[in-house]
């Protein structure tokens, strides 16, 4: 399982899931409403390490993380 952390004001608990890499992990966001709309925007880290690439393999054991823009002053 690949356990997903949703950081910032997303707002969602972590989630685990059984996939093997980022466009599975998309194709399942893309259809909850909470984070659908924050996905276009969100960088993304797998095992600490930022990404940007939806064909990174993942396994067993991996942490993605989603990081959602931030203002601040």
């Amino acid at each position: 399982m690949v356990t997903i952390e949703f950081l910032g004001p997303i707002g969602k608990d972590n989630m685990s899931v059984d996939i093997n890499n980022l466009s599975q992990l998309s194709a399942i966001l893309k259809e909850e409403a909470d984070v659908s709309t924050w996905l276009e925007s969100c960088a993304v880290a797998v095992n600490d390490a930022l990404v940007s690439s939806k064909d990174i393999s993942l396994s067993d054991g991996d942490k993605v993380s989603l990081l959602p823009p931030v203002c601040g002053g």
